[in-house]
């Protein structure tokens, strides 16, 4: 799908309201904001999105997704 023809809808992102074009895949999203994918896990509406279907995943409007950076510790 080319996204600059599309439709902005507004999702969730963290808790902070963002406009995306429709049809926006959760890897897109992830390029989009300048996210390093490797070491990052995403909720989408309260469901873990499985990180080999990104490209698959398409995001509705008014969906709230949740990116989380893995860190270690000790």
């Amino acid at each position: 799908m080319d996204l600059a023809m599309a439709k902005n809808v507004t999702i969730s992102v963290n808790g902070d309201a963002l406009e995306v074009p429709g049809g926006t895949t959760v890897a897109a999203l992830l390029q989009l904001l300048h996210v390093e994918t490797a070491q990052v896990a995403v909720e989408l509406d309260g469901k873990v999105a499985q990180h080999e279907r990104w490209c698959d995943i398409l995001i509705p409007p008014g969906a709230k997704l949740e990116i989380v950076r893995f860190v270690g510790g000790g």
